[in-house]
């Protein structure tokens, strides 16, 4: 099906209301295609903000509610070719469940903010309902999305670099260097009901986790961890370094901090092989380097004509013309879109098309932060990942 014949995915937001930093860039990101369109919310979790959040973004008053339950009883009430085709939720951490597994368990599909639950018996029970009832689910990896770590993994996949040996991952922010008066944010992400049992380990620590599975294929075997709150006060970790051992022989490093004080978003992933190395870091998207052991290295990037269909294919503007934070979530939504448009026409998605993260790589995502926790508090050396 052609995408001039595909009609526009109607969704509904959860969270994401007026001040909230995440729900703002959900939006850009999936106005960005002109696929899809949002009709409905449940903006705040206190219903007057919640309208008031819906009238800034225009929604007729009928689909603009002051509560997700109500938001999903009025849904269910529309005839089925009215409803929305999908929700996204992009609350803090603690709503995440309830509010998937009531969406998803009514054959909603679902987009989720990561981390996508607190605890793998959570996580185990939505993936049991979305492969029940055949939904869609995307998680937001959103660094999974660019176009040069689309390239990086499938140059690993290729064996350009030979057998992996060693990955090391770094995600350095400054931003809790201190404790921000007033900063919403830094609240709700220090609070263990609100936050889960983890601090910069499961917000950004996640996110590294799943840049080393998505380029490397590489599953964890076991770790050992060392979190730490530098900040007095703070109940959750603000600091983490992790080894990682994996399947198959290769070992690892994953550092993530947010009290590295002077740094922004600092994410770098470097994957050792044994024919070369891979390099990427975030705040310079477009360039992957290429240092291989028998030549010069090289500077691949991003719009190039000689990479591979599955980065060309996430690239929107010609090289050069520098794509980044939003393309990158654009794409987690383009990979969900195209899944959705494929099962409302009885097909089954191109896989380049539909390339997103899914209810596993959540799964995955929580059982690694419980992991990293345990460790943390053990006197053991080496965590097993799988009990």
């Amino acid at each position: 099906m052609s995408l001039s014949l595909r009609r526009k995915l109607r969704c509904a937001m959860v969270g994401g209301g007026r001040d909230a930093f995440i729900g703002r860039v959900h939006r850009h990101a999936m106005a960005l295609d002109g696929r899809i369109e949002l009709v409905a919310g449940a903006l705040s979790s206190q219903p007057e903000k919640a309208r008031a959040s819906g009238r800034d973004l225009g929604l007729r008053d009928e689909r603009n509610h002051g509560s997700w339950q109500a938001l999903l009883a009025h849904e269910l009430s529309l005839p089925a070719d009215q409803r929305i085709d999908f929700v996204v939720i992009v609350t803090p951490n603690d709503v995440h469940y309830e509010v998937a597994k009531a969406f998803a368990d009514a054959g909603v599909h679902v987009v989720c903010d990561k981390p996508l639950v607190h605890t793998s018996e959570q996580a185990a029970e939505l993936a049991q309902i979305v492969e029940r009832r055949g939904t869609v689910f995307g998680v937001t990896y959103n660094y999974s999305g660019y176009p040069m770590v689309r390239e990086a993994r499938e140059m690993v996949r290729a064996g350009v670099i030979g057998e992996v040996r060693k990955v090391v991952v770094e995600y350095h922010q400054g931003w809790l260097a201190t404790q921000p008066a007033g900063n919403k944010q830094a609240e709700w992400r220090a609070d263990p009901a609100r936050s889960g049992a983890a601090g910069a380990i499961a917000d950004i620590g996640s996110h590294a986790e799943n840049l080393v599975a998505t380029v490397t294929g590489l599953r964890i075997e076991s770790l050992c961890a060392d979190l730490h709150a530098f900040v007095p006060g703070r109940r959750l970790d603000d600091d983490a370094s992790l080894l990682l051992r994996f399947h198959g022989g290769a070992r690892g490093v994953l550092i993530a901090s947010q009290i590295a004080a002077g740094c922004e978003n600092d994410l770098r992933l470097r994957v050792f092989g044994s024919l070369g190395t891979l390099d990427w870091r975030q705040e310079t998207p477009d360039r992957l380097v290429h240092a291989r052991i028998d030549g010069p290295r090289q500077i691949l990037t991003r719009g190039s004509p000689w990479l591979s269909e599955a980065a060309q294919r996430a690239c929107r503007t010609p090289a050069g013309h520098p794509e980044a934070f939003i393309e990158a979530f654009a794409n987690v939504y383009r990979g969900v879109c195209a899944d959705i448009h494929a099962r409302l026409a009885g097909s089954r998605a191109d896989p380049i098309e539909a390339d997103y993260p899914r209810i596993e790589d959540g799964a995955r995502g929580v059982r690694f932060i419980e992991k990293a926790v345990q460790s943390a508090a053990s006197a053991h050396k080496w965590t097993a990942f799988l009990d």
